[in-house]
C-alpha cells in the first residue's frame, strides 16, 4: 500500500470503504477517490497499452489533461480515470490501443440547453476569484469543471505564499482554497463538477456532458479560466509508468494522501520543482536528486536551501538522459550539459529512483478558445499559444473573457487577480458601478508584476495586448 500515514500539514480523512472489480478482481477503494487514484494506492502502476508498440501506459498529469490513464470503464473505453470518482461495483479494465467499442449502446436523453448570464469554465483560482466578484455584485454564475473538486492547483499546495496581505501572504494554499470554496458555496453559487466541455461554437454556446447528458450552455458572456497542463520533455522511456508531472506528484500525496514513489528524481529546479521535492520530503518521500538543465537554480533561494537542508543534492547543468524499467520505472540516467545544452560523453550516471517527477513547465490550456476561432499566438514567454486580449482581459471574441494560467503561465495571486478583473469588466460591461474596483484591480496586478520576476511576463504580455 503507498498510503500516506503521517504528515507534517496534513490529516487524511479518507471516506468509507467500497469494492469494484479491476481485470475481474475486487479492489478496495475509498469513496471519493477516483478511479486511478485507487487502482495506484493498492500498487497497480499500469493503465493501458500503447496503440502501436504496446508499450505499458500510466498516470502522469492526474487532472484529465492527457490522455495516460484512459481505461475501460463499464465497458466504455477511453475513460480519464484520474478524474473520475470510484464507485461501488464498476468495472474498470486495461485498455489495449485505442481501445475497443463500447459493449452496447448507450442512449443519451435530448440536450437540455441553459440560459445563462455568465458561465465560468474552470474552477481554480483565477474561476473561483470571478464567481465570487460576481456573485457579490449580484450576478450569479455557472462553473464547470472537469476534476471531482473545486479548487484547481491551490486545493493541493501546502507551501505559504509570499507578497502582501491582499496576496494571501503566510496562507497556504489548501486554505486559500477552503475559503473561497466556502465563499462560493455560501453565495449559492451552482457548480457542475466532472464536467467535460468539449465545444464552443460560434461565441456562443458550450458543449458540456455532466451528469451523464449533454448541456447546450448559452450564456451572454464566458469567462475561461481553463488553468495549463504539464509539459513533456523529451528521452527515452518517459512513457513508463512512474514518469509524473510535478502537479500530479502534488494531487497524490496532498489531495489524496499517497505516495506516488518511496525513491524519486526530481527534473527542474525552479519553483515548483524545489516546493514539490520539498513536499515530498514532508511525506517520508526519499527525493534522490533534484536536477536542472540551466546552469543555476531558477526558483527562489528559499526554497532550494529548505530540500538541501535535507541532504539533497541539485545538480545544475544537468538532465535526464533516459529511464529505465520493463513495466515501470526502475532506474534513471542523467547526464551533465555544457554551456551549449549538448550531453557531455562519460558523465552518465545511474541513480535507482522507481519515480521521475518532470517540473519542465507548464503549457497554457487554450484548446477550447482555438477550436472557437479566438485569435492566439505562441509566446515563448507566456508559456506557449495564448489568446490575444485586452488589459480588461476580452479576447478576440465579443464577450468572451479569459483569467490565470490560460493567459500565460504565472503564480495563484496573479490569477485571482485576473479572475476579479473579468469579472469586474463583464460587470462594467452590463452597466454596473464598479470602475474604481477594476482599476484597483489592474494597478495591483500591475504591481505585482513589477519586480525581476515579473519582467518576462511582462514582456510576453506586450506581444499579446490589444487596445
Amino acid at each position: 500500500m503507498r498510503e500516506i500515514s503521517k504528515h507534517p500539514v496534513l490529516s487524511f480523512e479518507r471516506g468509507k470503504r467500497i469494492k469494484f472489480l479491476f481485470e475481474g478482481s475486487p479492489v478496495t477503494a475509498y469513496q471519493g477517490e477516483t478511479v486511478a487514484m485507487a487502482l495506484y494506492r493498492n500498487g497497480i502502476d499500469v493503465f493501458s497499452e500503447s496503440p502501436k508498440l504496446h508499450r505499458p501506459r500510466g498516470m502522469f498529469c492526474a487532472i484529465g489533461k492527457c490522455s495516460s490513464c484512459m481505461m475501460r470503464v463499464n465497458g466504455v473505453p477511453n475513460v480519464r480515470t484520474c478524474i473520475l470518482p470510484v464507485r461501488e461495483g464498476m468495472t474498470v479494465e486495461r485498455q489495449k490501443g485505442l481501445g475497443e467499442k463500447p459493449s452496447k449502446a448507450v442512449k443519451y436523453p435530448p440536450p437540455v440547453i441553459r440560459e445563462e448570464k455568465v458561465a465560468i469554465v474552470g474552477s481554480g483560482p483565477a474561476g473561483l476569484s470571478a464567481a465570487i466578484t460576481l456573485a457579490e455584485n449580484g450576478v450569479a454564475p455557472l462553473i464547470i469543471e472537469q476534476n471531482p473538486r473545486l479548487g484547481g492547483q491551490l486545493i493541493k499546495q501546502t507551501h505559504k505564499f509570499f507578497g502582501s496581505e491582499r496576496e494571501n501572504a503566510g496562507k497556504r494554499g489548501i486554505d486559500i482554497a477552503s475559503e473561497m470554496i466556502e465563499s462560493v458555496k455560501k453565495a449559492g453559487v451552482e457548480f457542475y463538477l466532472n464536467s467535460t466541455a468539449f465545444g464552443f461554437y460560434e461565441g456562443k454556446t458550450l458543449g458540456v456532458f455532466a451528469e451523464n447528458k449533454l448541456l447546450k450552455i448559452r450564456s451572454k458572456y464566458f469567462i475561461f479560466a481553463t488553468g495549463a497542463a504539464e509539459k513533456m520533455i523529451p528521452f527515452e522511456g518517459n512513457d513508463l509508468p512512474g514518469v509524473f508531472g510535478a502537479g500530479a506528484a502534488q494531487t497524490m500525496m496532498n489531495v489524496y494522501g499517497i505516495k506516488p514513489g518511496e525513491n524519486v528524481l526530481m527534473v527542474g529546479a525552479g519553483n515548483v520543482g524545489l516546493i514539490v521535492s520539498y513536499q515530498m520530503l514532508q511525506a517520508g518521500i526519499n527525493v534522490k536528486a533534484v536536477i536542472e538543465a540551466a546552469p543555476k537554480i531558477g526558483g527562489y533561494f528559499v526554497h532550494a536551501a529548505k530540500i538541501r537542508r535535507f541532504g539533497v543534492p541539485i545538480y545544475t547543468s544537468t538532465t535526464i538522459k533516459k529511464a529505465i524499467g520493463e513495466r515501470r520505472v526502475e532506474k534513471a540516467v542523467i547526464v551533465s550539459l555544457n554551456e551549449k545544452f549538448e550531453e557531455i560523453p562519460g558523465t552518465e550516471k545511474a541513480l535507482d529512483v522507481d519515480t521521475i517527477c518532470l517540473a519542465t513547465g507548464l503549457i497554457p490550456s487554450v484548446s477550447l478558445l482555438a477550436q472557437s476561432g479566438v485569435r492566439m499566438k505562441y509566446v515563448s514567454a507566456l508559456g506557449g499559444y495564448v489568446p490575444l486580449r485586452n488589459k480588461y482581459l476580452r479576447t478576440s471574441l465579443p464577450n468572451v473573457y479569459v483569467a490565470g494560467d490560460i493567459t500565460g503561465i504565472e503564480e495563484a495571486s496573479t490569477a485571482i487577480l485576473e479572475g476579479e478583473i473579468a469579472a469586474y469588466s463583464i460587470l462594467s460591461d452590463m452597466g454596473k458601478d464598479v470602475e474604481k474596483e477594476l482599476s484597483d484591480a489592474i494597478s495591483e496586478l500591475s504591481e505585482l508584476r513589477s519586480g525581476p520576476f515579473g519582467a518576462k511576463i511582462v514582456s510576453g504580455i506586450k506581444e499579446v495586448q490589444y487596445e
